[in-house]
């Protein structure tokens, strides 16, 4: 936090890439940004991408110029490129380094797959969208698979395709910016469309 003006200092990243997922991360991102993270946009380059629902997305910086130290954070999300080949590996071993470095990673869907082959899912908690998935990759971490709708294991959050509410839980708790009773307020209200939840975030402020 930003002692000078009390939001987050640091910017969250966001990778994107030719076919990434759309819907995995919106939740993530639109809540971060609405309690102050800016969020910048990493490609492989910074010519535009397009996700797998067409959007055609600009990104702020090219991964060459992606420092763990001036980071809040690293959203990897999915895309079919991460099955496909090993154009989105330099990703994974960003991860490593911000790993490494202290800061946290965010990983969903075939991100994790990525993950797995970079071998940073061997001895940590972890979840994928089924066990059999990452199993395929050949990585050593089968032990530490968890089947749940997301896990995070220190600085390191991975959930499946279909959890992106629960992908965005971890975040919002990993930075601080929601927990207790207003972060699970938060996921009863997006992932199970409890009504009653409505009234917690609003006395919280958090709407």
């Amino acid at each position: 936090m930003n002692a000078t003006t009390g939001r987050p200092g640091k910017p969250v990243h966001l990778a994107v890439y030719d076919t990434l997922a759309d819907w995995e991360t919106g939740h993530a991102t639109a809540h971060l940004a609405r309690a102050g993270h800016e969020i910048r946009t990493v490609g492989p380059a910074t010519a535009p991408v397009r996700s797998i629902g067409g959007l055609r997305i600009q990104p702020d910086l090219a991964l060459d110029d992606l420092r763990p130290e001036d980071s809040a954070l690293l959203i990897l999300p999915g895309a079919d490129l991460w099955d496909t080949g090993d154009s989105l590996a330099p990703f994974a071993r960003t991860a490593r380094a911000f790993l490494d470095a202290g800061v946290p990673v965010a990983a969903i869907c075939g991100a994790t797959a990525g993950l797995a082959r970079e071998g940073l899912l061997d001895d940590r908690d972890h979840t994928s969208a089924v066990s059999f998935y990452l199993a395929a990759t050949g990585y050593a971490g089968g032990g530490r698979y968890v089947e749940a709708d997301a896990v995070t294991d220190g600085a390191l959050v991975t959930a499946g395709p279909t959890e992106p509410v629960a992908f965005a839980r971890e975040i919002l708790r990993l930075l601080g910016v929601y927990e207790g009773e207003v972060l699970d307020a938060w996921y009863r209200l997006f992932h199970d469309s409890d009504a009653a939840a409505y009234a917690v975030l609003e006395k919280a402020g958090a709407l």
